[in-house]
């Protein structure tokens, strides 16, 4: 058989059999990333919602990925959680996407793929940053607006965003640091 008999027909998918398998093992790598992340959680006093390190492994996952195969991480993540693996910070299982972080969970392929522009787009430090900061936004939106249907203004108003104001601002220089590091996509 002649190497041209190999040869895939349609030349847009010929550097997809051979980058397939590395998008795969990092679409799961991500969302395992991201289940570790979920177990280095400190309770905030008087909160519902525990400060974790899984926006580290969202953020991250679109920068090193790019937005869909860092968006895919996450999809995969919640899909794991909702079959009922103890992948979030405190369970797993579709009732535990309906509980009170429910938003911040499923806001996640969202903010990664957001993420993703950081790494494709960016070339500056601060456009990077504030590509990041959106992506944070991104889950911090969904959270609060899951939690209002949740629990009221009342949930809304105890939580806030300022409690996680700080944390985000480091999480977002752990990922420039990273990223900077080289591990950002350059197309996606």
């Amino acid at each position: 058989m002649s190497r041209e008999a190999l040869r895939p027909v349609n030349p847009a998918v010929a550097g997809v059999t051979s980058r397939a398998p590395g998008v795969v093992l990092g679409v799961l790598g991500f969302a395992a990333l991201t289940a570790l992340g979920a177990r280095l959680s400190v309770p905030l006093p008087g909160s519902v919602v525990p400060m974790t390190l899984q926006p580290v492994a969202v953020l991250l996952a679109g920068v090193v990925l790019g937005s869909r195969a860092g968006a895919a991480s996450q999809v995969a993540y919640l899909a794991v959680g909702a079959m009922g693996l103890p992948v979030f910070a405190a369970g797993g299982g579709v009732a535990y996407l309906l509980g009170p972080t429910g938003g911040y969970l499923l806001a996640f392929p969202v903010a990664a793929a957001i993420a993703g522009l950081a790494g494709n787009r960016a070339h500056s430090w601060f456009r990077t940053a504030l590509w990041l900061a959106v992506a944070l936004a991104v889950i911090h939106l969904g959270g609060l607006a899951w939690l209002s249907v949740w629990g009221g203004e009342a949930l809304v108003a105890s939580v806030g965003v300022g409690p996680f104001l700080l944390g985000d601002a480091l999480k977002v220089m752990l990922v420039l640091a990273i990223a900077r590091r080289g591990g950002t996509r350059s197309a996606d």
